[in-house]
């Protein structure tokens, strides 16, 4: 589906991430992304951090020139959207640790309060930069009855350094049936690892050029897969077998160059 909806909702979450906010009718799933177009700018792609019924939810930050101005929008503004699009984290997992670096608690968020409602335990690992740019952390907590573990890189809560620091203690210390994870791709490589030497099951949310949507253009092309398409949720198993993962992606241009 795609059409023309008003921003209906604005918060801002961190200092440099804002939630926007649309009434949208089409059923849309945990880990799934919508195309949002700018009137006389540009098409992006923006995971759901909200997937309800009706109303869903995109959360961004500045990461180029169009996202920055999807920043600036306030409620009323039109924009068109199209999707959703993608595939989804399976919701079945009992015991569930979630790890989010940056603005990557946006699209595994839906899923684990979907796990939590169906009477699932949800562990969170949250991670940023600083105190200040963690991501959806009361929304996070109150989902968390397995606990809720921080780390910043400056040490200005929790755990000073990597969220995979924590993530791979918490795949050592106790069970889980399943590990999802979205942020730097530097990072889920790690995460990866830490699953795989546990022996626990790892889905990532992967992050790629997107112009299209339908894997027509090829630009999110990814090994012999599109993101857009045969993801963006993909399996650590499927992920070992995809040269490109943590070490090249594709520019504006479709150039493959070093992540």
């Amino acid at each position: 589906m795609r059409t023309i909806a008003p921003v209906v909702e604005k918060r801002w979450e961190t200092p440099s991430t804002v939630t926007l906010r649309f009434d949208y009718a089409p059923l849309a799933r945990p880990g799934q992304f919508v195309m949002i177009w700018l009137p006389g700018d540009d098409e992006v792609p923006m995971s759901l951090s909200y997937t309800s019924e009706g109303r869903k939810g995109v959360t961004i930050k500045a990461m180029g020139e169009t996202s920055r101005h999807l920043l600036q929008l306030e409620p009323g503004t039109r924009v068109g959207l199209r999707g959703p699009y993608g595939n989804t984290f399976d919701l079945s997992p009992r015991r569930l640790l979630v790890v989010a670096g940056g603005s990557g608690g946006a699209v595994v968020a839906p899923g684990a309060e979907e796990v939590r409602r169906k009477g699932g335990s949800v562990t969170v690992a949250l991670g940023a930069t600083t105190a200040k740019e963690l991501l959806f952390r009361e929304r996070f907590t109150a989902m968390a009855d397995g606990g809720l573990e921080i780390a910043t890189d400056d040490g200005t809560a929790g755990h000073r350094g990597y969220v995979t620091d924590v993530a791979a203690r918490l795949v050592k210390e106790r069970s889980f049936d399943a590990v999802w994870t979205c942020g730097p791709e530097v990072m889920m490589v790690k995460l990866v690892r830490s699953a795989e030497e546990a022996k626990v099951p790892i889905f990532c949310s992967v992050e790629r050029e997107m112009k299209c949507g339908i894997a027509m253009c090829d630009a999110c092309a990814f090994g012999p897969y599109h993101v857009c398409s045969d993801g963006p949720v993909f399996s650590g198993e499927r992920l070992r077998d995809i040269p490109d993962f943590g070490q090249f992606k594709r520019d504006a241009s479709g150039r493959r160059v070093r992540a």
